[in-house]
């Protein structure tokens, strides 16, 4: 008989997964839409709360500015800065995935793995 996994396990190893795949990733949140964090893998120094509340608004502007402009249903954003990227990704209608990656990396790899956790997290969550 196999023990199945809390949804708290399985969110943790959807972050691992992510993780392993792109080593060079700077960190990784799932929050709730309402700003909570559930999981992370952030580096020491950031505050989790902060960046979950953070990811959790700037999805909800992504939303509110696609409905306006009638681009459907928000996927993914991101925000860019000199030293790397912050991407945001729609976990399901309950959760958001931020991932921090340095400049230079793989944005095709990122989108395709990064996707594939945030569809995973909303069939958590």
């Amino acid at each position: 008989m196999t023990a199945t996994l809390s949804k708290q396990d399985r969110l943790n190893t959807t972050l691992t997964t992510l993780r392993a795949a792109l080593p060079e990733l700077r960190g990784a949140l799932i929050a709730t839409v309402d700003g909570l964090p559930i999981a992370q893998t952030m580096g020491t120094g950031t505050d989790a709360n902060r960046v979950a509340a953070m990811a959790a608004t700037a999805l909800g502007l992504g939303k509110r500015i696609n409905d306006t402009l009638g681009s459907g249903a928000l996927t993914d954003m991101s925000v860019g800065g000199s030293d790397g990227q912050v991407y945001i990704y729609a976990a399901g209608a309950k959760g958001v995935l931020a991932v921090v990656a340095p400049t230079g990396v793989n944005l095709g790899l990122l989108h395709m793995e990064a996707r594939d956790a945030a569809q995973e997290v909303a069939g958590i969550l």
